[in-house]
């Protein structure tokens, strides 16, 4: 007979059963652990995996979002006071602060060297306006003879100087035309701004989310560890009465695996802490270490409405918005190379009569002279070729404008398939699944009772019902991550 006090001092056993490594580390998603043990079981290959980073094109960058419409609402993490040992994880929750999704947002917004980064780019955007727009500086030139004896003379005497001072002046409409074109590469470095924004924005709740995930499962683990506990009395109870005592030390197993997998799980955990903390750029035992309930607006998204938002906002359309005004202006500065420019200039001669000049009139008078000139543009062939490659130019990011919107839309469509699958499987575990396997695990419960069932049946239903629970988990962290991913494609 095994007694409470042998069984809670068994060895923790290394192996865990494939079903169960399936259900609680393969589900979750988090980076590092998903492939290490997705070998195990494809019980839930139909469910991919959370995604942890932004698609290639948009990744690590984001935008301040509006949380009205799809964002999660008053989910809190708890996190420690300047001070405060790293030891002190365990601390009651009741005993720490809490800190919001907004808050840590707000900070890697604050904080990010990407966000920094872009700003520098736009601050160096605004300084070309008034270099492309001023005139090229003046040309001051002297003209001297060091050689008395071979001097230029004139009727009024020796000259010893020629200054002069020129100004080239372009054709008057080019220099508004190179201004539009630093205009636009302040509004295209305005819109690389934003989407890094969302792409920052992005990645904080994709990593907060495989946090609340880590935490939710161990919190399912921590639940079924009492439901095993049951198991473990019930069979001890039947063992006492003529049964097998191999179901007693098989219901001891499950619930060493499940510390087998608390301790997975946590190791999980702090993973995502670490992620979060390097998007915020905070130590790591300033982060987080539990998550509230996570609460989700489950109301389907209207594509045809993220669709027309998405027009309007997405940064990156918006920045081939004004690539394609940027590329239009130098068109036109190419077009306008077929205009001459001019050259003024001002020149002074200073004139000495001396005895030893030739002239018998000279006065010694210094003379003033003004010049004009004007440029040919006579090489038409790279004219030409100028205002073609921009129109090509042009019509290259009309191009990818159009490219960029069709794969908006077609990203919206995938993620909004994907959101209203993830709400509808949450309807149907919730209401159907989970309430009906855990009544068939209470019948199979009193059935193995009264020796009418088998261990065997009842391990297999409370493994359905673990499986489930984690599904559920696994679903609702999907539906926010995806949530989150559709805000950063619709520019929300």
């Amino acid at each position: 007979m095994i007694t409470t006090q042998q069984r809670r001092r068994g060895s923790k056993l290394k192996s865990a059963h494939p079903l169960l490594l399936a259900s609680l580390i393969a589900v979750t998603g988090c980076r590092g652990g998903l492939t290490k043990f997705e070998r195990f079981d494809d019980t839930f290959d139909s469910h991919p995996p959370i995604q942890t980073q932004p698609p290639e094109s948009q990744r690590f960058a984001g935008h301040p979002s509006d949380e009205s419409e799809v964002a999660p609402a008053d989910v809190h993490l708890v996190a420690f006071q300047d001070g405060e040992e790293p030891a002190d994880l365990t601390a009651p929750a009741d005993q720490q602060d809490i800190v919001t999704l907004d808050s840590l947002i707000a900070t890697a917004l604050a904080t990010h060297p990407s966000i920094a980064a872009a700003r520098q780019k736009v601050a160096a955007a605004q300084h070309r306006v008034p270099q492309a727009t001023a005139l090229e500086d003046p040309m001051l030139g002297n003209t001297f003879w060091p050689i008395h004896d071979q001097a230029l003379q004139t009727a009024g005497g020796r000259v010893g100087h020629q200054f002069a001072l020129t100004q080239k002046l372009p054709w008057p409409a080019k220099l508004s035309a190179r201004g539009a074109v630093a205009i636009r590469e302040i509004q295209i470095a305005n819109a690389e701004i934003a989407q890094t924004e969302l792409e920052i924005t992005e990645a904080v709740r994709l990593a907060y989310y495989e946090l609340w995930l880590a935490s939710e499962l161990i919190r399912i683990v921590d639940e079924n560890t009492e439901r095993v506990e049951d198991l473990i009395a019930v069979s001890e109870a039947r063992y006492r009465t003529g049964g097998s005592q191999q179901d007693v030390l098989r219901a001891e197993i499950e619930g060493d695996r499940l510390e087998d997998q608390r301790i997975a799980l946590r190791r999980q955990q702090e993973q995502a802490r670490a992620d979060l903390g390097a998007l915020v750029r905070q130590p790591l035992h300033y982060m987080p270490t539990t998550v509230d309930q996570l609460n989700l607006d489950e109301a389907k998204p209207e594509l045809d409405l993220l669709v027309a938002q998405a027009e309007q906002r997405n940064p990156m359309l918006q920045g081939l918005a004004a690539e394609i005004a940027r590329d239009r202006a130098k068109e036109s500065l190419a077009c306008l190379q077929q205009y001459p420019d001019f050259q003024l200039g001002l020149g002074y001669s200073i004139i000495n009569d001396n005895h030893d000049v030739l002239s018998r009139v000279a006065n010694g008078h210094d003379n003033i002279n003004f010049t004009v000139g004007v440029t040919l543009p006579i090489w038409r062939d790279k004219i030409n070729a100028g205002i073609r490659e921009a129109a090509h130019q042009r019509s290259s990011t009309a191009l990818r404008l159009d490219a960029e919107r069709d794969r908006v839309r077609g990203t919206l469509r995938r993620q909004v398939a994907a959101a209203d699958a993830a709400i509808e499987q949450l309807e149907l575990f919730r209401d159907r699944l989970i309430p009906r396997t855990e009544q068939t695990l209470q019948i199979a419960t009193a059935d193995y009772q009264g020796k009418k069932a088998d261990f065997t049946d009842l391990i297999a239903t409370y493994r359905e019902l673990l499986s489930l629970q984690v599904q559920v988990a696994r679903a609702q962290a999907n539906l926010a991550s995806t949530l989150a991913q559709i805000e950063r494609i619709a520019g929300e």
